[in-house]
């Protein structure tokens, strides 16, 4: 089997439709299988408490309005997607919300990809098992004991579903890379396994494959002077390394194997990517609370955790609520 290729230009394009067009034309020029975004809805996924992860942006107050500002109408994707289908390439995207899988819908998708920051969020899982649509899940801030426990959920949904080795670190360095878990990943959870590169290096891709990676991802960009906060792990268009570049830093990274059982370093991180319960519409107090009245928010302190909405579902709200507001133990009995 081929591995698959999927260039991920996420905010590439900056929130520019014809940045995002101009990508997928030159993408369609180096024999990759998929393209693929990032659906942002800024008031579903999101607050105006979540801090930057990168502070790159002068233009944007706060990462909310960052997200906003990378959003597309429902019209603009379907026009992406029917571009990547003209020059006959999979579209792909990253929901970050459950209204960006309704989007995503609509706009119609074979395949979600699940961002790092993601693999807790049951409630997004949920919401996509429900299409019967297949995962390709990013591991990069989870322990392997709580990828147990989302396979298990996966697998009690019957979803089909692929793991990728994933650092959540920008650019990642050599001895980041966790070449060793492309296997422990295989040998775990008998499933596809593939990789999603940070390190903007081709050598670091050339070694996954070698190791046996099914899938493969990672950024692109037009120049690594471009603006955004991918462009540091980003491969270029055209880029090119030489073999002797690649082998040095393939032996490096084989040195470096990295412990997938112990996640505290991402502690800050998983505070700023995970999510916490909130409410997707205006609620009465004494309303019944249903999966459909759930979304997830950043960031993860500010209510009920998001892989917990299973034991929120049929217990009374206490008292009146605004639509987008977080969900906390307190609003409810």
């Amino acid at each position: 089997m081929s591995v698959k290729l999927i260039a991920e230009i996420a905010q590439a394009h900056n929130g520019s439709l014809a940045t995002a067009h101009r990508y997928i034309d030159a993408l369609a020029t180096t024999g990759i299988d998929a393209i693929k975004f990032q659906t942002h809805i800024a008031e579903a996924e999101s607050s105006i408490y979540e801090p930057f992860r990168i502070k790159f942006s002068k233009q944007d107050k706060t990462r909310f309005d960052y997200w906003k500002r990378m959003e597309f109408s429902l019209e603009q994707w379907i026009s992406l997607k029917q571009h990547c289908d003209d020059v006959g390439l999979e579209f792909m995207s990253s929901p970050f919300s459950n209204a960006a899988v309704d989007l995503l819908e609509q706009v119609g998708i074979n395949t979600y990809k699940i961002g790092s920051g993601e693999v807790n969020n049951f409630l997004l899982l949920e919401k996509i098992a429900q299409t019967g649509k297949p995962i390709i899940l990013s591991s990069g801030m989870s322990s392997f004991e709580e990828l147990d426990k989302t396979v298990a959920f996966l697998k009690s949904k019957q979803v089909e579903f692929s793991i990728l080795q994933c650092t959540t670190s920008y650019p990642t360095k050599p001895e980041q890379y966790g070449l060793n878990v492309i296997q422990e990943l295989k040998s775990r959870y008998h499933v596809s396994v593939g990789f999603s590169d940070h390190s903007a290096k081709i050598e670091t891709c050339i070694a996954v494959v070698a190791l046996g990676a099914e899938i493969l991802e990672f950024h692109a960009v037009f120049s690594k002077n471009d603006f955004g906060p991918d462009v540091t792990s980003s491969l270029t268009i055209d880029e090119i390394k030489t073999l002797s570049e690649a082998v040095r830093n393939i032996e490096k990274a084989q040195t470096y194997p990295v412990d997938k059982s112990d996640n505290s370093k991402f502690s800050e991180l998983k505070s700023i990517f995970e999510k916490s319960l909130a409410i997707n519409k205006d609620l009465q107090s004494g309303h019944i609370i249903q999966f459909s009245d759930l979304e997830a928010k950043k960031p993860t302190n500010k209510g009920i955790p998001a892989s917990n909405f299973e034991t929120i579902i049929g217990k009374q709200i206490i008292k009146n609520m605004k639509q987008w507001d977080f969900l906390t133990i307190d609003d409810i009995k």
